[in-house]
């Protein structure tokens, strides 16, 4: 199976180790990756703040960069429900506003095929075991997106469960937002921060060591808190968790 890794802006900006680790894991499955050079901003965030027609340019782009694939794999919930979920609200937008069906059209070409890493694994590939290991006691938060905007429901926690090594503990109000939500955080800081310190001391209750979520967006706010309430625990993204093994593991 030939599959487009689309790695999203913040994690070709500032994590790239989770793309590597994307490519790592998927190759040990007898996925062929390719990384599409010209992939872009998905506009999510013009699309989010209110620059409704500003990010249509971006999503034709995505469209004419990722059509030829099989399958558009991202390590982002936040911006696999921007194509899967907002993409046809797009298209759909723009047909009534009398601007005809060509946005529609276009996007139709991928939004049915992005998937979030996690349900590509379970749902497209069939697998839960993918041969990791990573010695570490670990608590999960579902992000937002995922967890509302493509319900990912129980499939990263299946993928964690299955991971030799590792032990899985329960995070309280799991499905509480964090507090980052984009221009959420810098519109209404205090509030933000708040979200995010409970995040954490919930976190820290549960004597884990990592905590690990399918949004690096997520993990980055999350990890400002940590740093900033001098927590011990660390923020893993689940790409890098699944791609550990006892041969090449994980930090």
């Amino acid at each position: 199976m030939r599959v487009a890794l689309f790695l999203t802006c913040v994690n070709d900006t500032l994590y790239p180790d989770t793309g590597r680790a994307v490519v790592k894991l998927l190759t040990r499955l007898g996925v062929e990756v390719d990384f599409p050079m010209a992939q872009t901003c998905c506009g999510q965030a013009h699309y989010n703040t209110g620059y409704r027609h500003e990010a249509e340019p971006l999503a034709r782009h995505f469209s004419d960069v990722f059509a030829e694939y099989e399958a558009i794999v991202t390590p982002s919930g936040s911006c696999g429900a921007m194509v899967r979920e907002l993409y046809p609200r797009m298209g759909e937008r723009a047909r009534a506003e009398g601007r005809g069906d060509t946005l529609a059209v276009t996007l139709e070409r991928v939004a049915p095929k992005t998937y979030e890493l996690t349900e590509f694994l379970v749902d497209v590939l069939g697998v839960t075991d993918v041969g990791a290991w990573y010695p570490h006691r670990v608590t999960y938060h579902p992000t937002c997106h995922g967890l509302r905007g493509l319900g990912l429901g129980d499939r990263p926690r299946r993928l964690l469960e299955a991971v030799r090594g590792l032990e899985l503990v329960d995070l309280p109000g799991a499905e509480e937002c964090c507090g980052f939500g984009g221009t959420f955080a810098v519109k209404n800081a205090d509030v933000s921060a708040a979200m995010g310190t409970d995040k954490v001391r919930g976190a820290e209750s549960t004597g884990a060591q990592v905590l690990c979520a399918a949004d690096n967006s997520c993990l980055m706010h999350i990890g400002g808190t940590m740093a900033r309430l001098d927590s011990r625990l660390r923020p893993v993204h689940i790409a890098e968790i699944l791609a550990s093994t006892e041969e090449e593991p994980a930090v």
